[in-house]
This record gives C-alpha cells, sequence and structure tokens, in this order.
C-alpha cells in the first residue's frame, strides 16, 4: 500500500497563519509536528505502507522535502504540478507513477491538512477498504456527521451504518436539507479520502474521463527528474482538464463503495474548526503564545511574536503575526477569505508570504524596510549555499552574527567570522555558503532605488532555481 498525499492547498480560509507560499499543511497548529507530517505519522505504523507519494505545489517542494526530511523519510516520490488540476490529475499521476516499475499497488489517498483523532478507528477503516481495494472496488471514506454542516458535500449510502455501494453525490447542502440528510442515517460528509488499486482507478478513468488521463501520460512522460522532485512537463499538463476525482469517476463508475469513519475527523477549514480541534482552557479559550486575557471566553487567540491582551470578549478571534494581526467573531471568521482577495486585489504581499520566509537553503526575516532600504536576518543551513547572483538596483553590507561565513564577490572567495562584515557593491557576482557545522546567521543592509526579490540574476544554483 502506497499513501497518496494531496498537498496543494494554499489554506486562505486560516488567513493570516495560512498563506500561499506556506498554507497550513505546512504549519504545527496542534504540537510539534505540521499537519503535513501528522498525516504520513497517523499511516506509518500501518502494515504494508510504503514510501508515499506527495503531490504539491512546485513552490511548496523544499518545504516538502524538509518536513520528509524530518521524519527520516528520503525515498519519496514528490510530484511538482507547475499548477493545480484539482484531484482527478493529481490521483491519475500518482497511480501512473506507481505502476512505473510493474507494481499494481493499493493507494490510500489522503490529504495533507486533515485532522482525525482517533488514529486506532481509522487504521480499522482502512483495513475493511482495503479488502475492498484488493478486490477492485474504488473506495471512499465517508465522515459519520456529527452536525448538518453545510460546509460539505454528501455521500448517500443505499445502506445504513455499514460498508455500501453509494446511491448519490451530493453538493454542499443549505441548512434545512443538511438537517435531513443527517437525520435521515443515510448521509455522510464527503471526506475526499480514497483507497483503490493504481490498475482499477486507471481502468475507471480510461472509461470515464479519457482525455485527463492522456493528458497526465503525455506530461509524466515528456517529464524530468529534478534533484528529490518528479517534473511534470508543463505544455503537456496545460492541456489536462481540471476536475474533481468525483465528477471525473467516483459519480460515474459502478465499483464506487463509502466505509463509514467515526475517527474525529475534521478538515480544519475555518478558525471555528480549528478552535473545535484544539484543547480548551476552563473558559474554552484556546491560547497559543504570550498572552493575558481577562473575562475571556470560547474565543481562539494566538500569538507569534509579542504580548497579546484581550479584555471582556466572547466568541473572538484573534490572531498576531509578525506583519499582520486578524480580529473577527468567531462566526464571521469564516468569511476571512472575503479580506484575502481584498488584499490580493491591492497587490498586498501579506497574502503571499509570512515576514520570515524559507528557502532550500534555510530562511530569512524582513525586519525592517524603508524607501530607500532593508534589513533581513539570513539563516543559512550547515552546508548549504545561496545561489551565485548579481543585483542591478541594490548593494548589500552582510554582518556575521553567528557562525562562519564564505562569502565569493567579483571572483574573490573570503571568510568571515562572528562580528566580520563585508560590502557586495551593485553588479558584483557573489555567494554566500556555509561552511561550518551550525548555522551561520548574517544580518544583511540592502540599499538602492529596487530591492524587489525579483532583482535577482542567477548564474549558478544548487537547487536548480532559475
Amino acid at each position: 500500500m502506497i499513501p497518496v498525499i494531496m498537498s496543494g492547498g494554499s489554506g486562505t480560509r486560516l488567513w493570516p497563519l495560512s498563506r500561499k507560499q506556506k498554507p497550513k499543511q505546512f504549519i504545527a497548529l496542534f504540537g510539534d509536528n505540521t499537519m503535513f507530517q501528522d498525516t504520513l505519522h497517523r499511516v506509518v505504523d500501518v502494515d504494508g505502507m510504503q514510501s508515499p507519494i506527495v503531490v504539491c505545489n512546485s513552490d511548496h517542494r523544499f518545504m516538502v522535502a524538509d518536513q520528509l526530511h524530518q521524519l527520516n523519510i528520503d525515498d519519496a516520490a514528490i510530484m511538482l504540478e507547475p499548477f493545480g488540476r484539482n484531484t482527478a490529475p493529481a490521483l491519475a499521476l500518482s497511480a501512473l507513477q506507481s505502476m512505473s516499475n510493474g507494481n499494481d499497488p493499493v493507494l490510500l489517498v489522503l490529504a495533507a491538512d486533515h485532522v482525525i483523532e482517533h488514529v486506532s478507528k481509522f487504521h480499522t477503516a482502512i483495513a475493511i477498504a482495503e479488502k475492498q481495494a484488493e478486490e477492485g472496488l474504488l473506495v471512499t471514506f465517508g465522515i459519520v456527521p456529527t452536525s448538518p454542516n453545510t460546509g460539505y458535500g454528501y455521500i448517500q449510502a443505499k445502506d445504513k451504518g455499514q460498508l455500501s455501494e453509494i446511491k448519490a453525490f451530493v453538493e454542499k447542502p443549505d441548512l434545512e436539507t443538511a438537517k435531513a440528510y443527517v437525520d435521515s442515517g443515510d448521509y455522510y460528509w464527503n471526506s475526499g479520502m480514497f483507497m483503490f488499486k493504481a490498475s482499477t482507478l486507471i481502468s475507471e478513468l480510461e472509461k470515464y474521463s479519457p482525455d485527463i488521463l492522456a493528458a497526465c501520460r503525455d506530461a509524466l512522460e515528456k517529464g524530468s527528474n529534478d534533484l528529490d522532485f518528479i517534473r511534470l512537463d508543463s505544455n503537456a499538463f496545460d492541456s489536462c482538464p481540471s476536475d474533481s476525482i468525483d465528477y471525473a469517476v467516483m459519480e460515474h463508475t459502478d465499483c464506487a463503495v463509502v466505509v463509514p469513519l467515526e475517527a474525529g475527523w475534521s478538515d480544519v477549514g475555518s478558525w471555528s474548526s480549528l478552535w473545535e480541534c484544539a484543547n480548551h482552557d476552563a473558559q474554552e479559550n484556546v491560547l497559543h503564545g504570550d498572552i493575558v486575557i481577562q473575562d475571556v471566553q470560547q474565543s481562539y487567540i494566538h500569538s507569534e511574536n509579542r504580548l497579546v491582551t484581550v479584555l471582556g470578549l466572547d466568541n473572538v478571534v484573534v490572531v498576531e503575526t509578525a506583519d499582520a494581526v486578524f480580529v473577527s467573531s468567531k462566526e464571521a471568521a469564516q468569511n476571512v477569505k472575503s479580506i484575502v482577495e481584498t488584499l490580493n486585489k491591492s497587490k498586498r504581499p501579506e497574502t503571499e508570504n509570512h515576514r520570515l520566509c524559507y528557502r532550500p537553503w534555510g530562511h530569512y526575516d524582513a525586519i525592517d524596510k524603508g524607501e530607500r532600504f532593508q534589513v533581513k536576518r539570513i539563516t543559512v543551513n550547515p552546508g548549504a549555499s545561496l545561489s551565485l547572483q548579481m543585483h542591478h538596483h541594490r548593494a548589500e553590507h552582510w554582518v556575521v552574527v553567528t557562525g562562519a561565513a564564505e562569502v565569493t564577490c567579483d571572483g574573490n572567495v573570503i571568510l568571515l567570522s562572528e562580528n566580520e562584515s563585508t560590502y557586495i557593491p551593485v553588479g558584483k557576482k557573489h555567494r554566500l555558503h556555509n561552511p561550518g557545522r551550525v548555522p551561520l546567521e548574517i544580518i544583511e543592509i540592502q540599499s538602492g532605488s529596487y530591492l524587489g526579490e525579483d532583482d535577482i540574476v542567477r548564474f549558478g544554483d544548487n537547487y536548480h532555481r532559475c
């Protein structure tokens, strides 16, 4: 069995914690591990489980690789989508990749950003589903509903409370319809989790969505391996229709069954659902960070960088990050996407990146910025290097805070220790390398007429970036 981890979401419903370049699946919301890592942890002990296939946005590839490495998973197949095409193409690609060595494994399809509280119950459902998948069926996991939720699609089963054929997939209902679904006992929430043999999915795609399958075959065959990644051919993938696996296959096939799952599942699709999933204090508050409150109940309050105080409010969401603060009632917080849309129209960078930006060599924190200057705290991992690059519009001053820095500038190489500095003039080719065994930290002061990240011309890069 191979777990297929779908990790292409942008997570805007949890802004400002979740952003385009670091969405919620790569954030530690419930402990030390990220949601992506928790998803892998849940299946690592299942008998016969092999190394995963991860389907992700190309922009997230180094975060995926790093978080897999933290779990000592170094042989995963990381497939990079040049652009999103929904779940049907992603699963077609995964099935084709899993069969490339002549095998025909069972694929367990999981979203990277879900919570499952009772792992043992989940494992029981996996065992039931595996038997069905081995017999050539397409299995989906239906969540036993705990409320008439209008935010989920539903699956209507032919038989109540047990493994069943599927009668219908239905769209997100209004509240009255959702109440009727839950009262009937015939309906489950559609979890978006599946299990099937790779060959079964390929066969059903041939019947119902041959254009998707053909485009995915072409994109994979014309693709290439790049470091730890499988890159699809962009031109071939561009011709692939965008469709969900529900529309492309599951609603048409006569091979689909649903396995009920009652294991404390949530897709953490809103601030309210994050509050519900987290541990509460005596006043039913969820508190994270440096927080002082008085007369506050049933609220979610998150601080990342500074003291946050809240007085005399109930049912609120307060989220502080280095560059943004979000305050809302819990009820209205589900509409945060409208705030993100407004920010996007204004081309505000706060929807794209956190102030702390991760790179394959480490990370940087943009700690101050003015009209003609910018200050960054840069951390370079042991043995890592920035690209050999130059800038047309800015000069840079580097001061070493901790560690050792090997600096290449205009063909000359120097070694700097703590409290030493150097100057990189405009237009000079330069590179920063950490030759040591501990992280290198420098303060970079940029000055010039233009300080954008796109003022980088690369001449050589260990990570194959343009």
